[in-house]
């Protein structure tokens, strides 16, 4: 029997968005996803907040918000915030007490900041090492981000080194957005994840706001695609797991607490919690 995961309301496509460093022009990226239906993940450093009151220097363009204005973008805004360091050092290169006290503080300060609790990271850079992998995970991290684009819709394998599709700046960014869009690729029916990363202020250094506009324009707006923040993807991507088959796949038995979708043979269903159904 051919067994395939589907998100919720049985799509076999799901979309996310990754932006680092917590600056003004988040807002602007903001507004750019709501319009076109867009969720994602924003990743903040604590510890490196501009000061109350300070202003921006002439020409700066990695404009970090405040806590204040951080707190006033982000929260209720229906996007995740996740951690990105307390101050953004390369994790791997630090001793490994500094390495811990970076990531459990940053999660400590936002999850006090936003009032929830806070499972997801990506590494400063990008860059880590099997040490701050596991330290992630000691501090409570389900998934952590890396830069390297992998330039396909694979659902990740390993969460802790969890690579993107892409950067908005590839070049292969729209060929990319069609290939998942129109499912051009060969993919036997597996589900499909888009994931996008970046920082904001790069649109601004850039001169190319275009870019993300015709982006989220393009795979926004569709009812085959789920819309989801990082961490909502997880979730669902480990409850599926969670599943419960009979040996002969006849059955499936739902433990969790969420409506999980699926695809046995061609024909779509859904598992209640804890529900047991015959496929």
């Amino acid at each position: 029997m051919e067994i395939r995961m589907r998100f919720p309301q049985g799509m076999k496509k799901a979309l996310t968005l990754s932006y680092d460093d917590g600056v003004d022009q988040d807002a602007r990226l903001i507004n750019i996803m709501k319009k076109n239906g867009l969720k994602g993940t924003f990743n903040l450093n604590s510890g490196r907040y501009r000061e109350e009151g300070a202003t921006y220097e002439p020409g700066e363009v990695q404009r970090r918000l405040s806590e204040k204005e951080a707190t006033q973008l982000y929260k209720d805004s229906g996007m995740e915030v996740a951690i990105h360091g307390l101050t953004h050092p390369f994790l791997e290169r630090i001793p490994d007490n500094l390495c811990m006290a970076e990531i459990v503080k940053d999660r400590e300060n936002l999850e006090m900041q936003f009032g929830v609790i806070i499972r997801g990271a990506a590494y400063p850079y990008g860059t880590y090492s099997d040490k701050v992998v596991d330290i992630m995970r000691m501090a409570g991290i389900a998934y952590a981000r890396t830069t390297l684009s992998t330039e396909n819709f694979d659902i990740p394998q390993d969460w802790l080194r969890l690579n993107p599709t892409c950067h908005h700046i590839n070049p292969a960014l729209r060929e990319l957005a069609t290939e998942f869009v129109e499912e051009r690729r060969r993919d036997r029916g597996y589900p499909l994840l888009f994931y996008l990363w970046g920082h904001s202020y790069e649109f601004e250094k850039d001169d190319n706001w275009e870019v993300i506009e015709r982006f989220a324009s393009y795979v926004g707006g569709r009812k085959d695609i789920w819309y989801a923040t990082n961490i909502e993807i997880y979730e669902y991507v480990e409850a599926y797991k969670s599943l419960i088959f009979s040996m002969d796949g006849g059955r499936v038995y739902n433990p969790t607490c969420k409506e999980i979708y699926l695809e046995a043979d061609g024909r779509k269903c859904s598992v209640a919690p804890g529900e047991t159904i015959k496929l």
